[in-house]
């Protein structure tokens, strides 16, 4: 079955400029950094996002972002980017976050208006018996700024439940890369309760907080602005990003191992152009692949408590060993070094 051409790419003009990237921009001009150093290399000047019709590019947004890390050179740039963001700026989307009912409505609008509220990331929310686990994918090809932006996005989440809420919630922090020799920022943005060097990005928080009241709900409205912002994503060139359509394609058929040529031929298009996509989005078929092989190991072992020998058969794999030498290969862990680490 063939995939209807509904997402958007690395160069496509979808994101508001004086919407998200102009947060960053405030950001860096409080700070007395120079406009056009700043977009330097955007294809953009200041004049042109204050007229409030440009819209820019993942990889023009990329590119500011990488100017504002380089000039800003401080290591609270991030969190106090993504304090930010939430609910944001973003028109129907932003006020439909703000007039939630409680944090559960509220993360679910995010996921659904990904490609309004958070265009390079894409949120996933996934629930047990006793825990919520909210983790971000590559939409675009972030690159070398990934790292920036999960813990903007991380940071803001964490700042809307609080100021929606009203209270600080009991957050776990699951990150992939290694504990920073600054980790103060982290303590200060997000929590002390922080786990390094694992297999992959998430927040943990007990599902009750996802149903508790937030006093500033207003549930006439909210619908109304969920509606208009469905509209405005419907005016886009998709919901999601290709790595997300992609991401969330291979999800659904990871039992198959699927070949790049049947996943080429469900996206419309010929092997050679699905790789010259992925490769213009800093990626390539194995690795998304392998990610999504690794989401669903991930998945198996925190849910439904799975061992090795499951796993491996869920995911087709010829043998355990077989399974252990590529999830190595995936995350540098062995399972059970990975499986202690998120069960923290």
């Amino acid at each position: 079955m063939t995939i209807a051409r509904r997402w958007y790419e690395r160069d496509s003009r979808l994101i508001a400029a004086h919407q998200q990237p102009a947060v960053l921009i405030d950001l860096c001009l409080g700070r007395g950094i120079n406009s056009h150093k700043l977009l330097r290399g955007v294809g953009v000047f200041h004049e042109d996002i204050l007229a409030g019709q440009l819209r820019i590019s993942p990889e023009q947004y990329l590119r500011l972002i990488g100017n504002a890390r380089q000039l800003l050179d401080a290591d609270d740039s991030a969190f106090l980017f993504g304090q930010r963001l939430l609910p944001g700026h973003q028109g129907a989307a932003s006020q439909a976050l703000a007039l939630a009912a409680n944090l559960g409505e509220a993360l679910a609008l995010l996921v659904e208006l990904r490609a309004l509220l958070t265009p390079l990331l894409a949120p996933r929310l996934v629930m047990d018996a006793d825990y919520a686990y909210l983790s971000w994918h590559d939409a675009c090809g972030a690159g070398e700024q990934l790292d920036f932006l999960l813990e903007a996005s991380m940071a803001a989440v964490v700042a809307m439940s609080r100021r929606l809420g009203g209270e600080h919630l009991p957050w776990r922090f699951h990150l992939r890369r290694a504990r920073p020799r600054q980790i103060e920022q982290y303590w200060v943005h997000l929590g002390e309760d922080l786990h390094f060097a694992g297999p992959c990005d998430l927040l943990r928080l007990p599902r009750e907080y996802l149903t508790r009241p937030w006093p500033q709900a207003a549930q006439t409205s909210a619908a109304v602005a969920a509606r208009q912002a469905r509209e405005a994503l419907c005016a886009l060139e998709g919901p999601a990003g290709l790595l997300d359509c992609l991401n969330r394609w291979l999800l659904r058929h990871v039992r198959e191992a699927p070949s790049l040529e049947r996943a080429a031929e469900a996206f419309g298009m010929s092997p050679a152009t699905l790789k010259r996509k992925l490769k213009k989005h800093q990626s390539s078929y194995q690795e998304q692949l392998d990610r999504v092989r690794l989401d669903v190991a991930l998945y198996l072992y925190q849910v439904h408590g799975f061992g090795n020998d499951q796993v491996a058969s869920h995911l087709r794999f010829h043998d355990a060993t077989n399974f252990r030498r590529s999830f190595k290969r995936w995350t540098g862990l062995s399972p059970s070094a990975a499986r202690e680490l998120i069960r923290v």
